[in-house]
């Protein structure tokens, strides 16, 4: 018998706390699908969540981050267009000057008002969930 499962994945928020408004920091895709994006990627065999959430970060950014939390799992089989993904999304701090690196073609950092148009996969409803989180303190709510 052929099991087809989910692949996962880790997404990471991380805010920039040696700035006044701490911003986040977003990713311009090498590779396709293009556009902005939350760093992240997929989870090696054999890695735990947290630690591919770490590793991912450093690839993309060189920043060395501290997991605060673990926010939410995003499972929607059409988030990726690749194939079927499910995220686990963490939220983590650092300080320093990131950089692009790995399959990141750009790195900016954004503010909630700043957040760009062409976001990939489902990260205009993460960052949307996120920033209601951040402000309001209201987790995300259960889609069935």
């Amino acid at each position: 018998m052929t099991y087809r499962n989910p692949t996962p994945t880790v997404d990471i928020i991380i805010e920039l706390i040696d700035r006044p408004a701490r911003p986040i920091v977003l990713i311009e895709r090498k590779n396709p699908p293009f556009g902005w994006a939350i760093p992240g990627g997929f989870v090696d065999y054999g890695e735990s969540v947290e630690t591919a959430a770490i590793r991912e970060a450093k690839e993309e950014t060189g920043l060395e981050i501290e997991l605060i939390e673990q926010f939410y799992v995003y499972s929607d089989p059409n988030r990726d267009p690749r194939q079927h993904t499910l995220s686990v999304v963490f939220l983590a701090m650092a300080i320093g000057e990131p950089q692009a690196a790995d399959d990141a073609k750009n790195l900016e950092l954004f503010e909630p008002w700043q957040i760009p148009q062409n976001l990939c996969f489902d990260h205009d409803r993460i960052l949307k969930d996120y920033w209601r989180y951040r402000h309001y303190k209201i987790r995300p709510q259960i889609d069935n």
